[in-house]
């Protein structure tokens, strides 16, 4: 759920508890929380936690990998806006100078909602670990023939409005009764993501609030409980892993 507080009150009034063992969770959540009010609103937890294990393998690879090669590594911070990259390069400091001693790559993690508590899991791994993770992120390779159909590398996230969306919407708007609707939101995503299922449970919410938002602005009128759970009980979703663009013209992105 978005906020202006990033890390601790993303959390509200729930209690964050940490995962057994080497306390990869605890540092991440002592790393980002300098500099949890720097990021924007639209970035939700799930966004901010990324962002940070992004910086944080970054920052272990700049201890593993010459300065040449690191600046050429470095170069996706460019496609940043310039609020984005200022925060990037001062945590990627933060991680060098304040944590460099930690030197496992964080490769996954979770967020899991266990007796209304948000249990913050964090997978970490040696840098061989981590290259392998990266070998299976971008494993596939679209082939030529794809290319020449038009073949665009991302997933398509299909969201069509359920009955529990409409009694909601109706409530709100009783003069205008709606019971279904015909067209459905597209959501393009990563094509490299290796377990569809597992990354909507993590990123749910960022669809369930564009939804919301399309439908009615005030936020205070939305359902505060929101869980994977009610997501898939409001939304028919439909994933299609393959998508081509039909049209000569070029596509156009509003940033």
């Amino acid at each position: 759920m978005k906020t202006n507080n990033k890390v601790i009150d993303l959390f509200g009034k729930k209690r964050i508890v940490q995962n057994e063992g080497v306390k990869y969770s605890e540092l991440l959540n002592d790393f980002i929380k300098p500099f949890e009010h720097d990021f924007d609103e639209n970035y939700d937890i799930d966004d901010v936690l990324e962002f940070a294990v992004q910086v944080w393998n970054f920052g272990n690879l700049k201890s593993v990998v010459p300065p040449e090669e690191f600046d050429e590594i470095l170069s996706p911070s460019k496609n940043l806006n310039t609020k984005e990259k200022a925060i990037f390069e001062k945590m990627l400091e933060a991680k060098v100078n304040a944590f460099g001693q930690y030197e496992r790559f964080m490769i996954d993690f979770t967020l899991k909602e266990v007796s209304n508590e948000l249990r913050l899991e964090v997978m970490a791994g040696d840098f061989e670990a981590f290259l392998e993770s990266l070998e299976d992120r971008f494993s596939y390779e679209p082939i030529e023939e794809d290319f020449e159909q038009n073949y665009v590398n991302r997933y398509a996230v299909i969201l069509k409005p359920l009955e529990p969306f409409f009694e909601w919407i109706n409530n709100i708007y009783p003069e205008e009764t709606i019971t279904r609707v015909e067209e459905a939101n597209v959501y393009l995503v990563d094509n490299g993501i290796q377990d569809l299922e597992k990354w909507l449970k993590k990123k749910y919410d960022k669809f369930f609030v564009m939804e919301l938002e399309d439908w009615h602005g005030n936020k205070k009128e939305w359902p505060q409980k929101r869980s994977y759970k009610m997501f898939k009980q409001w939304f028919q979703v439909s994933i299609s892993k393959m998508v081509y663009d039909m049209e000569p013209r070029p596509v156009i992105k509003e940033v």
